[in-house]
């Protein structure tokens, strides 16, 4: 589980990184990352809304995209702000898919391999 200071609790905080963070995109997920010049830790959010599914199927998402935010939580640089939304059918994609779809993302906008 990520602690809270590594976490986008504040409605204004995710549309501040949606709005103006950059947009990195897959099948099954969009994500936005934005960098403050804050030395605040890095913070991750999401987004699942009940057009991905039921709600069983809502939190298997959820917890498959926290998971994969936990492995780059310390990896990545202070003020890094991303916000994961998941798009309709992620409910049907692999954990695989999944992680391959937001390391991806991470990784082009921040250079972590």
């Amino acid at each position: 589980m990520l602690a809270k200071a590594n976490r986008v609790t504040s409605g204004a905080d995710y549309r501040a990184i949606v709005r103006r963070g950059r947009r990195a995109g897959g099948p099954n997920t969009v994500c936005y990352i934005r960098r403050s010049p804050a030395e605040t830790p890095a913070r991750f959010g999401f987004i699942v809304s009940k057009k991905v599914g039921t709600a069983v199927r809502r939190n298997l998402v959820r917890r498959r995209m926290k998971a994969v935010a936990y492995e780059y939580v310390d990896r990545l640089p202070a003020g890094s702000d991303i916000v994961v939304r998941a798009l309709p059918g992620a409910d049907q994609a692999s954990w695989d898919t999944l992680h391959a779809e937001i390391s991806a993302a991470i990784d082009k906008n921040f250079g972590t391999a």
